[in-house]
């Protein structure tokens, strides 16, 4: 390891911010274990708390028809595809009550960019489920999706997110963000939201007292520098607002839709993690992404800069339609936080502790997904 890293993960661990240049040579450092140890510093000095969080809920696609055309989404359809779907509104209540049934407090309710709903819809889907189920949190509606409703519906976005906050949507998550450089947006992906417009709904949902999530999927067609300025702009946009209360990244799944990339693995994910934990100063929480990777590097990520093991879900269709095979139980779950040494504690997405009563899996089996949220 060379001086300048030294120098570098020294200043990260004391509480410097790195800049996008001691970020980018952070990149071209290979000591994987040194990125690890300096990153687990910050993130103890964040968290000395003796427990890890965890959450339970579940990624409820609402519709599987999209606008828009990403090269690495094997789950969106075209309206006139025979598996195109909107669920019905029964279907929907029935997903809600499995749900809390399981020791769940929140939904994560993503589709697509759907060419014909317009926003009385969402408003009215969003009331009714908050009427019914007033203590699961709606965390819904990723930026590209509402960006869509602001054009489709020409309504200034401020309206649009007041509108859909009076309904009933209690965070967003960051989905759809992949990395946020136009130059890599618009060469993997078609008729979606660019970098600004991911940020503008993100920084008008903070202003109107809102929180979300961020996050990055890598490993494709960007370099390591764009990484960085990916980073570079939730930092810029966390400094003015504060909005967002946690960070998770992933590997794309090149499955049968960009199989010619190669896969980043375990070190790779290990690596980008573990300098978004150096250079993310202002975001309190990393989430570990182990549904790319699997349990072990889960836990591995632990000691990489995350202090949370993601939501464990009772369904998740996105990720799993790439090829994704990863499959933990709530013990499981538990028990990598408990080999780490902490006290594995259930979190809201406001990483506030909820009551830890065990969950029954019977119901819809004894399989669960971590959430990308």
């Amino acid at each position: 390891m060379s001086a300048t890293t030294d120098r570098i993960l020294s200043k990260a661990i004391d509480g410097g911010r790195l800049t996008p240049d001691e970020g980018s040579e952070l990149f071209r450092c290979r000591d994987l274990h040194a990125l690890g140890r300096a990153a687990h510093q910050v993130c103890l000095r964040l968290h000395p708390e003796p427990y890890r969080t965890y959450n339970i809920d579940r990624n409820v696609n609402y519709t599987n028809v999209c606008a828009a055309v990403c090269d690495f989404c094997a789950f969106y359809r075209k309206s006139g595809d025979a598996e195109a779907y909107v669920l019905p509104r029964e279907e929907l209540y029935r997903k809600v009550e499995e749900t809390i049934a399981l020791g769940g407090n929140q939904i994560l309710m993503q589709g697509g960019m759907h060419p014909t709903l317009k926003l009385e819809w969402y408003e009215e889907l969003l009331r009714d489920l908050r009427s019914r189920f007033p203590q699961v949190n709606l965390h819904a509606f990723s930026p590209p999706e509402i960006w869509h409703f602001h054009k489709l519906n020409k309504l200034p976005l401020r309206d649009v997110l007041r509108r859909l906050k009076d309904a009933g949507l209690g965070s967003i998550p960051g989905g759809g963000g992949e990395i946020l450089v136009d130059r890599v947006r618009t060469a993997i992906t078609k008729n979606k939201s660019l970098t600004n417009e991911w940020l503008e709904v993100m920084r008008v949902w903070h202003q109107l007292g809102g929180k979300s999530t961020c996050t990055m999927m890598f490993g494709h067609v960007e370099t390591t520098d764009d990484r960085i300025e990916h980073l570079t702009r939730l930092r810029s946009l966390q400094d003015q607002t504060g909005g967002f209360t946690a960070f998770i990244c992933w590997t794309m799944q090149p499955g049968h839709k960009m199989a010619h990339l190669p896969e980043a693995g375990a070190f790779e994910y290990l690596r980008t993690q573990a300098i978004s934990r150096l250079y993310l100063d202002n975001v309190p929480n990393i989430q570990s992404s182990w549904v790319t990777q699997g349990a072990k590097i889960g836990q591995v990520a632990l000691f990489f800069g995350a202090n949370d093991m993601g939501s464990l879900m009772i369904e998740e269709n996105v990720v799993a339609s790439a090829g994704t095979v990863h499959y933990l139980t709530l013990d499981e779950i538990r028990r990598c936080i408990r080999e780490g040494g902490w006290e594995p504690r259930q979190r809201d997405v406001f990483y506030r502790l909820v009551d830890d009563r065990p969950a029954t899996w019977a119901a819809v089996g004894d399989r669960a997904l971590p959430v990308l949220n």
